[in-house]
C-alpha cells in the first residue's frame, strides 16, 4: 500500500504542479487502533511556484482526491498551513508527529517541531479536542448497541484534553501514550479488551454499551469543559512563520 500512496504523491505533485513538503498518516493508523479494514488517511503539506503566489488570481489551497473505502488523501497548500499553524490547529499538530511518514522531501517538519511549542495554544486545543470527543459520546455512544471505533473516537480527543489541562504540552498523536493518563486499573483493563476486538474486527462491528467506560467519559468530559474555560488566550505574530513561508516557496517548483 505504502507504494501505491507514493504513486499517488507523484502523480498530484505532476497534475497540479506542487511540491508536497511532507506527507503522512493521519487517522487510526497512526493513532495505534486500526481496524483490519482500516482506510489510509494520507494528509499532505505542498508549496507551489512562486509566481502562483504572486498572481493575483485566487488559488485553491486544498488537493483532495476522490474517497474511496482504501485511501483518503488530502492536503493543504503551505500558506494555510502556515495559518493553521498560527492558530494552533489541532489536526496539523498531529500531522506533524505521526510515526508513519511517506514523504519528506526538506526540513518543514523539524522546523516547525521547533516552535510548536511557542505556537501551541492549550485553550484552542483543548476546546477542539473537548468538542470532538463530547460531540461523538452525545450521537455516537448512546443506545443499546454502539459502533465500537466510536469508543476510541472519545477516548482519544477526551484523554488529550486531560493532557493538556495537566500542562503536559502538546498532546502526542498515539493512543498508547494518552492512555497512561488512565490511573484506574478496571478502566485500563476495559480500554485493552476494546483494543484487542477492535484490532481483529471490522469498522461497522456493534458492541453493548459499557457502563464503567461511559460513568467514567460523562464524568471526565465534564470536569474538562469546567478547566478548559480557565485556560489563557494565547497570541502570537507572524514573523517566524513568514520566514518559513518565504524559504519554502521557489521558482524551482
Amino acid at each position: 500500500m505504502e507504494d501505491i500512496i507514493l504513486e499517488k504523491i507523484k502523480a498530484i505533485e505532476a497534475e497540479h504542479q506542487v511540491k508536497i513538503l511532507y506527507a503522512c498518516e493521519s487517522g487510526s493508523r497512526a493513532w495505534g487502533f486500526a481496524s483490519p479494514d482500516s482506510d489510509y488517511d494520507v494528509r499532505f503539506i505542498y508549496t507551489r511556484h512562486i509566481n502562483d503566489y504572486l498572481s493575483i488570481t485566487d488559488l485553491r489551497d486544498v488537493i483532495e482526491l476522490p474517497v474511496n473505502e482504501v485511501l483518503d488523501v488530502s492536503g493543504w497548500d503551505l500558506k494555510k498551513g502556515l495559518q493553521l499553524f498560527l492558530k494552533s490547529n489541532a489536526p496539523l499538530y498531529e500531522w506533524l508527529q505521526s510515526p508513519i511518514v511517506y514523504q519528506e522531501t526538506s526540513d518543514f517538519r523539524q522546523l516547525l517541531n521547533t516552535l510548536r511549542e511557542k505556537y501551541y495554544s492549550p485553550r484552542a486545543a483543548c476546546h477542539h479536542y473537548l468538542s470532538m470527543a463530547w460531540n461523538t459520546f452525545s450521537s455516537q455512544l448512546q443506545g443499546p448497541e454502539v459502533k465500537l471505533k466510536k469508543y476510541f473516537y472519545v477516548l482519544r480527543p477526551m484523554l488529550a484534553c486531560q493532557w493538556i489541562l495537566a500542562g503536559k504540552g502538546v498532546p502526542p498523536m498515539e493512543f498508547s501514550r494518552l492512555r497512561t493518563l488512565i490511573t484506574d486499573d478496571a478502566l485500563q483493563q476495559e480500554v485493552e479488551a476494546l483494543l484487542r476486538l477492535k484490532a481483529d474486527a471490522d469498522e461497522s462491528t456493534y458492541i453493548a454499551p459499557i457502563a464503567a467506560l461511559h460513568n467514567w467519559i460523562a464524568y471526565t468530559l465534564d470536569e474538562c469543559k469546567i478547566a478548559s474555560a480557565e485556560l489563557p488566550v494565547l497570541r502570537n505574530d507572524t514573523v517566524e512563520l513568514n520566514s518559513i513561508f518565504r524559504k519554502y516557496i521557489s521558482n524551482d517548483n
